[in-house]
């Protein structure tokens, strides 16, 4: 590996979002950033405000990590532990295959959905929409063996069939229809069939204990365990470096996909990697997912905060709400902005280190620490619902105080 691979890879990790963050961060203070201004002394009304839902939905305290599990709990019922419990898995890393499965191709189907689409739950007859309305349709077409080839093992995402998903399967589960629209449908459907055709080509990785699935990465992650114990950032770097061939085609170096990277030209690093800032929002939203698959089968995840916080238009709608960050034009909440554009990715930034400025304020306002109260369960309690309750105690509709266009790939 030459030195320009090298530093590309060492912008496929969460150390590696977290200084450019820092970086926008400082350059936002000292006042240097095109789109925003930051005013800091607005950060405690932010704590409060998160404190306050986050006791709402967990009195104790005791907050579980920011996970698309959360999102398969529907009025007190968590749907796949109902499912999975009754399934005699032959033991535990053949559950846990499948909890990779599920959650990769749940979270890869986890774009935002607009504010208009929802699902209808055949369980409770409830429309749901946005994450959850995903997560439920996601589920159901896991256990209905939408992503299986064989017929008699619905519990499973395998490969050939990824990569041959029809569009009108997908349209029909997601109940999708000119009254109710499902925006980035057709880049999840190709996200998945790419995610099929590459693990299809690479069994040697995600078929070492079954014919070619995602859960496969199971076994790879599993592999690199040191005495039972996984850190959390390896979590980020196998999805990363495994998964990222199959995200669409945008930066590259030295031959290396990016991700969900970008440019802003205030950032300086003093190697080829200057000017780009990684941020790989859906990636650690899987990462944080697979903890529980693999606490599950057994291994202790260490350095839970050595993932960062997620560059997604809740976390930073809370801020923007809150006025911690202000627009210098105050047009540009009218427009629509492309994800790639220096707003877009100021903004991005900017939330993973206010998310990281935000949780030391929580712990100290509640007596934790790092340890006790990790960001996956801040994110949790959280900013993300926060987020969320400003969003519509601002707008009947709810949606984010910027408009993004996406892909259906980013958000």
């Amino acid at each position: 590996m030459d030195a320009l691979e090298r530093q590309a890879r060492a912008l496929l990790t969460a150390r590696a979002v977290r200084a450019r963050a820092e970086q926008m961060l400082e350059l936002g203070l000292a006042g240097a950033l095109n789109h925003f201004t930051i005013d800091l002394d607005r950060m405690d009304g932010v704590a409060e405000a998160v404190l306050a839902v986050t006791r709402k939905a967990y009195p104790t305290l005791d907050v579980p990590f920011h996970a698309r599990w959360r999102h398969f709990v529907i009025g007190g019922v968590d749907r796949w532990t109902g499912v999975a419990n009754a399934v005699a898995w032959p033991d535990r890393a053949a559950r846990a295959r499948a909890e990779f499965d599920l959650t990769i191709v749940s979270v890869l189907l986890d774009a935002g959905a607009g504010a208009a689409w929802r699902y209808r739950d055949a369980g409770t007859g409830e429309n749901i929409g946005r994450s959850e309305g995903l997560a439920i349709a996601s589920l159901d077409m896991f256990a209905s063996g939408l992503f299986s080839g064989d017929a008699s093992s619905p519990f499973r995402a395998d490969a050939d069939v990824l990569a041959k998903l029809p569009f009108a399967s997908l349209t029909s589960a997601f109940q999708v229809s000119d009254a109710n629209p499902l925006v980035g449908l057709d880049g999840r459907t190709d996200l998945l069939r790419r995610l099929g055709r590459h693990v299809a080509e690479r069994p040697e990785l995600f078929g070492l204990h079954d014919t070619p699935r995602p859960g496969g990465l199971f076994d790879h992650i599993a592999a690199q365990a040191d005495g039972g114990a996984i850190a959390a950032p390896a979590i980020l770097s196998a999805v990363l470096n495994q998964l990222g061939p199959i995200w669409p085609s945008r930066l590259e170096l030295a031959g290396v996909a990016l991700g969900d990277c970008w440019r802003h030209p205030a950032i300086k690093a003093d190697d080829g990697t200057s000017g780009l800032v990684p941020l790989h929002k859906l990636s650690q939203w899987l990462s944080y997912s697979l903890i529980e698959p693999l606490q599950r089968a057994g291994f202790e995840v260490t350095d839970i905060d050595g993932l960062t916080g997620l560059a997604e238009y809740r976390n930073g709608g809370l801020f923007v709400d809150h006025e911690v960050l202000r627009l210098r034009d105050a047009a540009d909440a009218e427009r629509a902005h492309a994800v790639d554009s220096l707003l877009v990715v100021e903004w991005r930034a900017l939330t993973v280190a206010l998310l990281d400025r935000l949780a030391e304020l929580i712990r100290t306002k509640l007596g934790r620490t790092p340890e006790t109260l990790p960001l996956a369960s801040i994110l949790e309690g959280g900013t993300w619902a926060a987020g969320r309750a400003i969003a519509f105690a601002r707008r009947p509709d709810g949606s984010p105080p910027l408009k993004v266009i996406s892909d259906g790939t980013v958000f």
